[in-house]
């Protein structure tokens, strides 16, 4: 089915409003993004007026209707780059601006005669260069996910800007050799990719920034309000993936924290000073931490964290700077008193070379009915909390802010 230019117009300028309607109307339920949605919205409308004034340019008189429409177009192409720049943390102010100006000179210079050249060749240079400008960012965004509505929009964009590229370098050059009659198949060919363009890009960065929100909210509903660790939900889910993962192949050692008479703290000094020691440990035991530790607030004044990779000697270093750390540091000041608190920990320790078992299960068990690798990691990490955790009362029974090892572990490591 054919379909005629002016159509073609038409349905790019419905497709463009829509578009930035749907934008603008969806920056009320993402407020962090708010601006950005905004921003793109304005492109989106920006780009149908420009589209819209292009098609009665010749209304005015000389290069004006095509300088205008061209300008109104490119602005709107410029504040899409622009609003993908602010959500990577930048801007694109003085590089748009300079554009715009360029792009008035040329048009200026060329003037009456030269406005069939500007028109179909030239004016397509900026829109290409906002357009790589938009790719740009969406390659350097590190926010939001690599995902499949994050490819469409680099590629959609990407070829917008290829095809003005082509518009600009090649198409002079293919006109002179085989004649003008090219030149209304190719403003066909560019309205039909502009109206894919309106249509699929803000969908795509729609997606992108619902995405990110679900992505926000899943990180709060597994966060820890208060010390802005994982909690117990997201310690299991995570802890199960990383012992998952290690199989039989490497060790991994858990530590279980408990703070000393915290209880006593809160009655004595208050809940704001209760809570204060807590983010001051949360605080010590994520700087002595690597980043791939799943280090978890898991109760009230409990916290936990597995260590791939570590065995029960390295495990043991850590676990024993972070409670001398802890025991030195002023948490909260209450009427002029200090408030120091404690810590009492936990050592158990999963060794490949024992069978991939915990240090902690006896020798001889039962079979095992056969699970799932999920559930066998979900189980193993259980009985290493049960295991860290016996040693932690161990530590509590001996005066606490101390360390001690799961029995199991200790007599392989005395072996």
């Amino acid at each position: 089915m054919h379909v005629d230019l002016l159509t073609l117009y038409f349905l790019a300028i419905g497709t463009l409003f829509a578009s930035a309607g749907m934008t603008l109307w969806e920056h009320r339920t993402h407020p962090k993004r708010s601006k950005e949605l905004k921003i793109l919205a304005g492109g989106y409308g920006t780009l149908g007026v420009g589209v819209a004034l292009a098609i009665w340019r010749h209304l005015l008189p000389g290069a004006w209707g095509g300088a205008v429409s061209n300008g109104v177009i490119v602005t709107g192409y410029l504040l899409v780059a622009h609003g993908l720049a602010v959500m990577n943390g930048r801007q694109y102010r003085v590089a748009s601006a300079a554009i715009l100006v360029l792009l008035a000179l040329a048009w200026a210079i060329a003037g009456a005669r030269g406005q069939d050249v500007m028109w179909l060749y030239l004016s397509a240079i900026p829109i290409s260069v906002a357009s790589a400008m938009a790719t740009r960012e969406l390659l350097r965004n590190d926010v939001l996910k690599w995902a499949q509505a994050r490819r469409i929009a680099v590629i959609v964009t990407g070829v917008h800007a290829l095809l003005y590229a082509f518009r600009a370098c090649v198409l002079p050059w293919l006109a002179a050799h085989y004649g003008q009659a090219l030149l209304p198949l190719v403003s066909e060919i560019t309205m039909y990719e502009g109206v894919l363009y309106s249509v699929v890009l803000p969908m795509t960065l729609l997606r992108l920034v619902r995405d990110e929100t679900h992505g926000q909210l899943l990180q709060e509903s597994q966060t820890d309000y208060l010390t802005r660790l994982g909690n117990r939900r997201w310690f299991f889910e995570e802890g199960a993936r990383v012992l998952g993962r290690a199989g039989t192949r490497e060790r991994v050692a858990l530590l279980a924290f408990d703070l000393d008479r915290f209880k006593a703290i809160n009655d004595r000094y208050g809940h704001q000073a209760g809570d204060a020691v807590l983010q001051t440990f949360a605080d010590i035991a994520r700087s002595e931490m690597s980043p791939d530790a799943v280090l978890a607030r898991i109760g009230g004044e409990e916290f936990a964290a597995l260590l791939a990779g570590h065995d029960s000697g390295r495990a043991r270093v850590i676990g024993e700077r972070i409670a001398e750390r802890f025991a030195q540091t002023v948490a909260h000041h209450v009427d002029g008193v200090s408030v120091r608190a404690t810590v009492s920990i936990g050592l158990a320790q999963i060794d490949p070379q024992a069978g991939a078992k915990s240090e902690t299960q006896p020798e001889t068990q039962p079979a095992p009915q056969p699970r799932t690798p999920s559930q066998n990691a979900s189980a193993a990490l259980a009985d290493l909390l049960q295991a860290a955790d016996a040693a932690l009362y161990g530590a509590k029974s001996r005066g606490g802010n101390r360390l001690e090892l799961a029995q199991r572990a200790r007599r392989s490591e005395n072996a």
